[in-house]
């Protein structure tokens, strides 16, 4: 089977075209996320800004779209990647296991909302990154 430039070891790197990949992929996912929150706040299915979310089916209603966003954002890194997409679709992935890590840290003590829910995060942020990558390449497949 022969594969595309862009999955080709031997491809030109790129390092500004892979940073504006992680970046836009990375805007891309959390303008969704906030946007979807806020459409959510302001149709009162959330509590308002700054109130704890303790309903578990409103976690879950949250963690599903990010699970979709995080999967979508990855497969954009790795789509728009110059080389290596599954790199740079697990790098993102990185990311936002960094992100949500901190993120479960800093809230969890807080009590904004059952400790399950930024851990799930946590814990989903390197599979949704696979699982871009993954699609990424049955695409060019």
């Amino acid at each position: 089977m022969v594969l595309p430039e862009r999955y080709s070891p031997d491809a030109e790197t790129n390092l500004p075209r892979s940073a504006a990949a992680l970046f836009a992929a990375f805007v891309a996912i959390v303008v969704l996320s906030l946007a979807v929150d806020q459409i959510l706040h302001v149709v009162h299915v959330y509590p308002p800004w700054g109130e704890p979310m303790n309903e578990p089916a409103l976690n879950l209603l949250a963690l599903s779209y990010r699970l979709v966003f995080g999967v979508l954002g990855s497969w954009l890194a790795a789509r728009i990647s110059p080389r290596n997409p599954m790199k740079h679709a697990l790098i993102l992935g990185g990311i936002g296991l960094v992100l949500s890590s901190a993120g479960a840290i800093a809230t969890i003590p807080l009590e904004l909302g059952p400790a399950w829910y930024p851990v799930s995060l946590v814990v989903t942020a390197m599979p949704c990154a696979w699982l871009g990558g993954v699609l990424d390449r049955l695409r060019a497949g």
